[in-house]
């Protein structure tokens, strides 16, 4: 049997610098679920985002307007199951309520001056919407 040599980790995206740490008491307070996608059409005043209705298994639909309009298509959206905080506190974006954040990782910050690329997070099986991910 042959040993396969090791292939070298991919490079850490340019001005991917880390956050301050924090406590694992911290980070289990965020509550992060699937949901599924519901709509998805543009928010009226702002050219990046979309304006997502999702289902969290809470029973009540819930809008979430994230900033990957650039990437993603309504079609390539709606019917996907996707990662969200579902704690973080309810903002007011350009006029509209956003009551959690989508889950996405790019190659670049957003300030970039280079093109980025932004994948949403998804899991890699079917699962209910409002499961837990830990």
């Amino acid at each position: 049997m042959t040993a396969t040599p090791a292939q070298p980790p991919p490079p850490t995206p340019a001005g991917a610098s880390p956050k301050p740490q924090i406590t694992f008491d911290e980070f289990a307070r965020v509550d992060l679920r699937i949901a599924r996608v519901i709509t998805c059409e543009p928010h009226p005043s702002a050219d990046r985002l979309w304006k997502l209705r999702v289902d969290d298994g809470s029973g009540t639909p819930r809008q979430i307007c994230a900033g990957v309009r650039e990437h993603y298509t309504p079609d390539q959206l709606v019917g996907r199951l996707i990662v969200i905080v579902a704690n973080l506190a309810p903002r007011v974006i350009r006029g509209e309520e956003s009551r959690g954040m989508l889950l996405a990782a790019s190659d670049a910050p957003k300030d970039a001056t280079t093109p980025r690329r932004v994948i949403v997070l998804s899991p890699s099986a079917d699962i209910a919407p409002g499961s837990i991910v830990s």
